[in-house]
């Protein structure tokens, strides 16, 4: 079992600190807040920050971004793994750092990139070859968590991920514009970013909508993928040769005469629970000596095309 700690235990850091009490992979030694003085539920409370780490084989750092960086160097100069939650930092300076100190004390970082364990994408993601273009909608109801960054940094960082993950190329060319409303950092954002290798990414995220949306949409030369983050559901339209051996089957023609049958896939989901899945994974790549699968350098490369969206605001 892998000793582990958290700091911080807001909103998710709760989510952490009762899925990791109940994990196959971790013992849960205890957790360490500013703000929280009590013992929660008969976890323990660290009042000294220094003994928690020190009692810990891994750190999962929940607490606001501009803390991340504190904590994280903190962790690895003890030669602690340690998963850090989204973004991995707020600036790219901080963050490479964190890549570097990993890589040279031989520590573990993993990065809360959570979109990447959910059920509707992981049962996909193998069909989603060479997208020529991506429309991404992440939209939320206001809510006063998380609005000490921008949107992008809150939001759109997940969609951020998802694309470079799929796209192994560097952006080429970025546009973007903005709406602070409520904030003194934006809280509507559009991008479009094209990459050196010909896709195209639109992104769209809001933290004042009337309704909530997590939705990505990929095209590409023989389908379309359609996947829905939120109610984890997914679509597949997929083109293929017209073959008359099949009369029923769904057929458009052009101007020229040629054919086209179209079929439609929905993939079987198997129902998970995302954040367990990433404590599994980055259990996972502690025992095995293995890059995690949503590494440092994930975490840095999603910031950094994020900041990089940000400066054209």
């Amino acid at each position: 079992m892998i000793k582990a700690g958290i700091i911080g235990v807001g909103h998710l850091g709760k989510i952490h600190l009762k899925l990791l009490n109940e994990s196959k992979h971790f013992e849960l030694i205890g957790y360490h807040d500013l703000n929280k003085f009590e013992e929660l539920n008969n976890f323990v409370f660290f009042k000294n920050i220094e003994h928690l780490i020190a009692s810990s084989d891994a750190i999962f750092i929940c607490t606001n971004t501009p803390y991340h960086y504190k904590y994280a160097q903190i962790c690895l100069d003890l030669n602690k793994h340690i998963f850090i939650e989204k973004p991995i930092t707020c600036n790219i300076n901080d963050a490479k750092k964190l890549v570097n100190l990993s890589s040279k004390n031989k520590m573990k970082i993993q990065v809360g990139h959570v979109e990447r364990f959910n059920a509707a994408f992981q049962c996909i993601k193998n069909e989603i070859k060479k997208p020529k273009f991506i429309e991404c909608h992440r939209l939320a109801e206001f809510n006063p968590r998380g609005n000490d960054v921008s949107v992008v940094l809150d939001l759109m960082i997940h969609d951020i991920d998802i694309v470079l993950s799929l796209i192994k190329s560097k952006p080429k060319v970025i546009n973007a514009n903005a709406v602070c409303v409520i904030n003194d950092t934006p809280d509507i954002c559009n991008a479009r970013v094209e990459f050196e290798s010909g896709e195209v990414a639109n992104f769209t995220a809001s933290r004042i909508s009337q309704k909530n949306m997590r939705k990505s949409r990929f095209f590409q030369s023989n389908a379309y993928i359609s996947v829905d983050f939120l109610n984890k559901k997914t679509e597949v339209v997929k083109i293929r040769d017209y073959d008359e051996k099949n009369p029923y089957s769904l057929v458009i023609e052009n101007s020229k005469g040629l054919k086209k049958e179209i079929f439609y896939e929905n993939p079987t989901i198997n129902e998970n629970n995302a954040i367990q899945d990433e404590h599994d994974s980055f259990a996972k790549s502690i025992n095995l000596d293995k890059e995690p699968e949503v590494s440092a350098s994930d975490g840095y490369n999603a910031l950094k095309l994020a900041n990089q969206i940000i400066e054209r605001l």
